[in-house]
């Protein structure tokens, strides 16, 4: 088992620990860690420790009330093909809060949990090869 010190942890308030839990391991590939539903559970997927906090929780408690809505932060998951992973959730049920979208670096398209948080699947972008011009490229033959 991966020691804490080795995850980066990110907090999510959510509605419902049961139903966050079912959505990232089942959809996300998320593993389930510990759990202390309905407060609180949290899971692992890579380096990534996600910790789901229920209105019960202490994390939950402790926000003021102006900032316990999802927000604008999101976590960034890897695709190796997007569109397959599109395809996959959109099989499963899920649906999507935005259109995939391309940019110089890749593409990506955002999802969100059942509490209204985003994710953001990314596919990089592949780099190019250019072949480096040969010294007698110019040269007429």
């Amino acid at each position: 088992m991966t020691t804490p010190h080795q995850y980066a942890t990110v907090r999510y308030l959510v509605d419902d620990v049961q139903a966050a839990v079912d959505f990232y391991t089942t959809c996300l590939g998320f593993a389930l860690n510990t759990s202390a539903a309905p407060a609180f559970a949290d899971v692992v997927r890579g380096p990534l420790r996600l910790l789901l906090s229920g209105p019960a929780s202490s994390g939950a408690r402790a926000t003021p009330a102006d900032a316990a809505t999802p927000g604008r932060n999101r976590i960034h998951l890897i695709a190796e093909n997007l569109d397959a992973e599109i395809d996959r959730l959109r099989e499963a049920g899920v649906s999507f809060r935005s259109d995939a979208v391309s940019g110089p670096g890749g593409r990506q398209i955002l999802l969100a949990d059942p509490a209204g948080n985003l994710i953001e699947l990314f596919q990089p972008a592949q780099p190019s090869h250019h072949a480096p011009a040969s010294a007698d490229s110019g040269r007429r033959g």
